[in-house]
């Protein structure tokens, strides 16, 4: 699947701060999700069974740093197993959303998981490109 010229869509950020665009589900489905914050469609089951998915339904806010208990327990869990398994920070994608807005950041993801071969995405998960398979060293 080939970036989109145009902004990634903003509703393509999940609650937790992950950028479901990159997902490595989203990047090889013929059929992708629309990302956390729209339909269950096309999600893989831990994602439709994701208990911060439900937490801000629960508190009436659209992403976890709007939380007075922010980083709680689940976003901690998830923040460590990103940092050690991905070298990513959803900690710290939450912040930049905070500070600077998801237009902003949607435009930072679009640089940095954008393949410099063709132009496809680049996993978070497994760091190759969707489309030519190229991996990031």
């Amino acid at each position: 699947m080939k970036m989109p010229s145009e902004p990634i869509e903003t509703i393509m950020f999940a609650p937790c701060g992950m950028n479901c665009k990159v997902c490595y589900k989203h990047c090889y489905m013929k059929k992708p999700c629309d990302g956390c914050l729209k339909s269950d469609e096309g999600k893989p089951e831990h994602c439709r069974k994701c208990k911060i998915k439900d937490c801000v339904k629960l508190k009436g806010v659209s992403y976890c740093y709007e939380c007075s208990e922010y980083p709680c327990k689940l976003i901690k869990n998830l923040e460590k197993s990103y940092n050690t398994r991905y070298g990513a920070s959803l900690v710290e994608n939450s912040q930049f959303v905070k500070a600077n807005g998801l237009t902003a950041f949607m435009e930072q993801q679009k640089e940095r998981y954008t393949c410099p071969n063709c132009g496809g995405i680049i996993s978070i998960h497994d760091a190759e490109c969707s489309e030519c398979q190229w991996r990031v060293k």
